[in-house]
């Protein structure tokens, strides 16, 4: 019998391998906010981000806003998906996304409550976990209860996290198959970009 190789989606990460899928991005990110950088040509990238608020720094939150807004803008024009950094800033997040009509969002490293979860779900976003969301006992009830078709995994800025870990241990908090859940990421990345 022969065996289909498996293909695994890094949906964020800042150290790409070549034998795992992972979309291009482009962003400024909210931590940088202040610093004047020029928006990225975002019509060279797969994905737009990651961007969002982060209202844990000192950063100024209406630069962030202001920011984030045209990332937004940029992602309803090109009808380009968006990659999240939410921290400490759910409501707002929510609150500015309802203004657009973006093809797809993922909320990056997700870190939320089950609530939190439930509500970027009904909304139709994603939600992708990564080696600090499996810290979280909150967030591991969270990650249980997520759809399939609704995930996704990721390796962030660990350079020496195999995403297969991440995968690993989302399937057994998921009480799913590894297999049916690479499968089912995959379908999620085809979904989210067309393909």
């Amino acid at each position: 019998m022969n065996e289909v190789k498996q293909i695994l989606v890094d949906i964020h990460t800042h150290h790409p391998r070549p034998d795992v899928l992972s979309p291009t991005m482009a962003g400024i990110h909210p931590w940088d906010a202040e610093c004047g950088y020029a928006l990225p040509d975002f019509s060279l990238c797969d994905i737009i981000g990651e961007t969002g608020l982060d209202y844990a720094r000192e950063v100024d939150k209406t630069t962030q806003e202001r920011l984030f807004r045209a990332h937004l803008e940029a992602a309803e024009r090109l009808q380009k998906p968006v990659v999240l950094h939410t921290v400490r800033a759910f409501e707002p997040t929510i609150k500015i996304l309802t203004a657009y009509n973006i093809k797809g969002i993922v909320f990056h490293g997700f870190t939320g409550s089950d609530q939190q979860a439930r509500e970027a779900l009904l909304r139709g976003y994603h939600l992708s976990f990564g080696d600090r969301s499996l810290r979280s006992p909150k967030t591991r009830q969270a990650i249980a209860s997520t759809p399939l078709d609704r995930l996704f995994c990721e390796t962030d800025d660990n350079a020496s996290l195999d995403i297969a870990e991440i995968y690993a241990e989302v399937a057994k908090i998921k009480s799913v198959a590894l297999a049916e859940l690479v499968k089912e990421i995959y379908e999620n990345y085809k979904r989210l970009f067309r393909l």
